[in-house]
C-alpha cells in the first residue's frame, strides 16, 4: 500500500512540474477549433487525465449541444469552440488531483496583409531623456548641478518651471535664460516609476559662457526597420517586432509624436560572426507609407497608416496563425535588400519556445541567395514577416551575434495582442 501511495505521489509531483513548466496558463484559439488545440499532452499520461471545462456563456459545443460546463474523460471527443469568449480549463489526475489550470480565449480568425516594406522610424519621446553628464567648469571646479539634485542617466525631464519640454534646445535656452536672470529652475522629472520635482541653480560655465546644469539630453530617435502587417478595417499596422530603446542605456522610449515613412535600401553591410550586419536606408521624401506611432512595446511598434499597402506576393489579406498552428520546418520571410523591392527568402523554424515575448521563434536562414548577400539576418530586417503554410506566423526580431544565419522571431499572436486586434479577455487578479 505504501508503495502504491508513494508511486501516486511521485506521479502527481512529476505531472504538476511538467504542466507548469511546459504548458501555458493562458492560450488563444480560433473559433471553430477544439478547446485543446495545440496542447501537447504526453501520450501515456493522458489516459489518467480529465479536463474540466467551465464558461460563463455558451461558447463551446459537445455533440452539437451548447453547454457551459463539461468534464472530458480520456477518449472523449473534445468540445469545439463556436464563438468568442473565455473558458477555464482544469487538468485533473484520475479526475481528483488538480495539476494545471489554463484560461482559454476563443477569438475570431483574423486576416491581415503581410508587409515586408522597409520603413523609416521617427520617434519623438515624452519630454527629453537624460543620456549623459557634461561637467560644468567654474573657477577651476568641476560641477554637476543636476547630479547633486538627484537626476541620473535614463531619467525623463518632463517640465521646466511648469512648461512642457519638447526639445533639448528648449531646455538649454530656458536654463540659460533663468541663469542670466538669477533664478533657479524647477524640473518635473520621471525617475523610475515616480515623478519628482527638483530645484536646481544653473551655473555659468567658463568654457561655453552659458548657464548649464551639467546634462546631455535628447528627445528623438530615428532608424530603419520593416513593416510586419496591415489590418485594412482598422488601418492598424505592426512593425519591428521589438521595442525601440535608447541606444546608450537600453531603456524604453515613450512616443508622443512619432511616425513611420517609407524607406529605400541603398546598401548592405553583411553580417559576420561577432559583427552584426545592417541595411543602409534612406527615408523617402514622397512616401507611400505614412503612419503614426501609438505604442512602443516589447513586441514592436503599432499605429495607423493613412492609406493601405500593396504586397507583390500576397495581394489579399491572409490568415494569421495562433501559436498552436506554427510548426517547426520550412517557412519564408519577406524583406527589402535593394531599393523598395520586396523579396521572399527561405528559412527554417528550428524551435518554438514556451516564453520570451519577442524571442519565441528560433529561425535559421537557408536561402543561399540571402546568405550570399547579407550573411544572414542583419539590422533593418527586424519586423520582416515570417510566413508558413499560407499564414502569417511572426516577424524577425534578433540575430545571433555568433551565428548571423540564425536569430529569433516574435509570434504574430503576441503582436496582435499588443495591437488590440484580437478580442482577448484579460481577467483581473483579485486582491488579497
Amino acid at each position: 500500500m505504501f508503495v502504491l501511495v508513494f508511486a501516486l505521489m511521485a506521479t502527481f509531483i512529476t505531472l504538476n512540474s511538467y504542466w507548469h513548466c511546459f504548458l501555458p496558463t493562458r492560450q488563444n484559439i480560433n473559433v471553430g477549433d477544439n478547446i485543446a488545440s495545440g496542447i501537447d499532452l504526453p501520450g501515456p499520461v493522458i489516459q489518467n487525465v480529465t479536463l474540466n471545462l467551465r464558461s460563463v456563456s455558451d461558447i463551446f459545443t459537445v455533440g452539437g449541444n451548447y453547454i457551459r460546463e463539461y468534464t472530458c474523460s480520456p477518449g472523449n471527443t473534445l468540445p469545439v469552440a463556436i464563438k468568442p469568449g473565455q473558458l477555464e480549463m482544469q487538468f485533473k489526475l484520475f479526475g481528483l488531483l488538480p495539476i494545471h489550470r489554463m484560461l482559454v480565449n476563443v477569438v475570431e480568425p483574423l486576416r491581415v496583409i503581410p508587409g515586408g516594406q522597409s520603413i523609416g522610424v521617427l520617434l519623438h519621446t515624452e519630454g527629453v531623456m537624460v543620456v549623459g553628464e557634461a561637467a560644468v567648469e567654474k573657477d577651476g571646479y568641476t560641477l554637476f548641478p543636476a547630479r547633486s539634485a538627484g537626476i541620473t542617466v535614463g531619467d525623463l525631464i518632463l517640465k521646466i518651471n511648469g512648461s512642457k519640454i519638447t526639445s533639448e534646445n528648449q531646455l538649454q535656452e530656458m536654463v540659460d535664460q533663468c541663469g542670466r536672470q538669477g533664478k533657479d529652475i524647477t524640473l518635473l522629472v520621471k525617475h523610475g516609476n515616480k515623478n519628482i520635482l527638483t530645484k536646481i541653480k544653473p551655473i555659468l560655465c567658463d568654457k561655453t559662457d552659458r548657464y548649464r546644469i551639467g546634462l546631455f539630453v535628447k528627445n528623438s530617435t530615428a532608424g530603419v526597420g520593416t513593416l510586419t502587417f496591415y489590418e485594412p478595417q482598422s488601418k492598424t499596422y505592426g512593425a519591428l517586432g521589438h521595442m525601440i530603446t535608447d541606444f546608450d542605456n537600453g531603456r524604453k522610449l515613450t512616443p508622443v509624436d512619432g511616425k513611420i515613412v517609407e524607406a529605400t535600401v541603398k546598401g548592405l553591410h553583411s553580417g559576420k560572426r561577432g559583427v552584426p550586419g545592417e541595411k543602409l536606408g534612406v527615408f523617402k521624401g514622397n512616401s507611400d507609407i505614412i503612419g503614426n506611432i501609438e505604442k512602443n512595446t516589447t513586441c514592436g511598434i503599432f499605429g495607423r497608416l493613412q492609406k493601405g499597402i500593396n504586397n507583390p506576393y500576397y495581394t489579399r489579406p491572409m490568415p494569421v496563425a495562433m501559436r498552436y498552428q506554427v510548426q517547426e520546418g520550412p517557412a519564408e520571410i519577406l524583406t527589402v535588400l535593394d531599393g523598395s523591392k520586396i523579396e521572399s527568402f527561405n528559412i527554417n523554424i528550428l524551435d518554438i519556445l514556451s516564453a520570451g515575448n519577442n524571442k519565441e521563434l528560433v529561425i535559421k536562414v537557408t536561402d543561399q541567395e540571402l546568405l550570399r548577400r547579407t550573411g544572414g539576418i542583419i539590422q533593418g530586417m527586424s519586423g520582416s514577416p515570417i510566413i508558413q503554410n499560407g499564414r502569417l506566423v511572426g516577424a524577425v526580431t534578433h540575430v545571433f551575434i555568433n551565428d548571423p544565419a540564425k536569430g529569433y522571431g516574435v509570434l504574430v499572436e503576441n503582436m496582435l495582442n499588443e495591437a488590440k486586434l484580437l478580442n482577448v479577455k484579460h481577467v483581473e487578479k483579485k486582491a488579497g
